[in-house]
């Protein structure tokens, strides 16, 4: 390995020794938590050594974690296709679940990602995919991706109103169980 391929190797696992540490903290205490002193503390760098990987940066932190977010829900819908809507439902269900802040990084939080646009991640789109896969065979008449996007926007309500504990606890199976039922019956 010549010194140069060190130098890459060692700065890109210094970037992610940062989103790790960042997700890690966000995790543990809210993204409010995470700010670049306490990750310099952290990880033992300098704040300037933070700056030179993430410019931008908390908020570019944040944006590569929902990066990272996005490959990880991408695997996990991947996964869990074979279950159809019920599967990948309950899949989508139980990542936001899981991982609240990384979940907020990705969908809740103001971000610079751009979403449903000529220049979105491809990791973001994968993401959309694994949703897509399972409605569209069941679109009907109904533009498939008009539906995904409404079955996303179910999904992602019921997570953010449960989480605020705007709806009642013992409704939670039955609620997801509907959202199945609606979008797993054809659209004709």
């Amino acid at each position: 390995m010549t010194q140069r391929q060190r130098r890459v190797r060692d700065r890109s696992e210094r970037g992610q020794r940062i989103v790790s540490a960042a997700r890690e903290l966000a995790e543990a205490e809210g993204w409010d938590a995470v700010t670049t002193r306490r990750l310099a503390a952290l990880i033992e760098y300098s704040q300037p050594v933070l700056y030179s990987h993430f410019p931008g940066g908390k908020d570019a932190i944040m944006a590569a974690a929902a990066l990272e977010g996005f490959a990880e829900l991408a695997e996990v819908l991947a996964s869990a296709r074979e279950g159809g809507v019920a599967g990948v439902a309950g899949a989508y269900v139980a990542f936001a679940e899981a991982k609240p802040a990384l979940y907020d990084a990705m969908f809740t939080l103001a971000s610079d990602l751009p979403f449903a646009q000529d220049d979105t991640p491809p990791v973001l789109q994968e993401a959309f995919a694994g949703l897509y896969a399972v409605v569209e065979p069941v679109a009907g008449r109904q533009a498939p991706g008009t539906l995904t996007e409404v079955f996303w926007g179910a999904l992602h309500g019921l997570i953010t109103l449960d989480r605020g504990r705007r709806l009642s606890p013992e409704n939670h199976a039955e609620r997801l169980a509907v959202v199945v039922a609606r979008f797993g019956a054809r659209g004709d």
